[in-house]
């Protein structure tokens, strides 16, 4: 069977991709949620927020989604970090999810990881 090459995005958090982080790549592909703060109609450029970290976010081939400045987005795509260092994540998947209890994802992602961990160290 032959393979598709598009890799599932990992879950991060916006707080994930700091400057030390092994998210932070280019290529990876990633599965983000945050608010959307500004939005470029022009560029088709979207910038969520997470506190205080921000994500750009190129939308444009991304269809039938529309944006709203304070709404809750969920975005799926390679990041792409350009020389100046600066990251944009390419997205290939978007979705509004207001209403998302924002607190149980968290919650539950930072479950996912503890098992992962320790399937992981079982293996060892």
């Amino acid at each position: 069977m032959a393979s598709s090459g598009i890799k599932p995005g990992l879950l991060v958090t916006l707080q994930d991709l700091h400057p030390n982080s092994p998210f932070l790549k280019h290529g990876a592909s990633l599965r983000v949620i945050g608010k959307l703060q500004d939005y470029s109609v022009e560029t088709a450029t979207a910038v969520i927020v997470d506190g205080s970290i921000n994500l750009k976010v190129d939308t444009q081939h991304l269809r039938d989604l529309s944006f709203r400045i304070g709404s809750i987005y969920q975005f799926i795509g390679e990041l792409h970090i350009k020389p100046d260092n600066e990251a944009i994540l390419q997205a290939r998947v978007g979705r509004n999810v207001d209403g998302m209890d924002l607190n149980l994802y968290y919650q539950s992602l930072q479950l996912l990881r503890q098992f992962q961990d320790e399937q992981a160290n079982n293996q060892n």
